[in-house]
């Protein structure tokens, strides 16, 4: 099962960002975040990649495959 959704939304709740926040720092649409944060999408690899890098986890953790 995926926690893509999960750890997205737990990482930005522990920054104490809101959608839009993060949303500007990726480019997107605060939409784009409420999508992936409710299992709707998911982003492409080099969205993840950024994802990750932004939050300094691993893309591993981010994607539900590391504790």
């Amino acid at each position: 099962m995926n926690k893509f959704h999960i750890r997205l939304k737990e990482s930005r709740l522990e920054k104490g960002l809101r959608q839009s926040e993060l949303a500007e720092f990726l480019n997107v649409d605060q939409r784009t975040i409420s999508n992936w944060e409710n299992d709707i999408r998911e982003p492409n690899i080099d969205m993840i990649i950024k994802i990750a890098q932004y939050f300094e986890i691993s893309t591993d953790y981010l994607l539900g495959n590391s504790d």
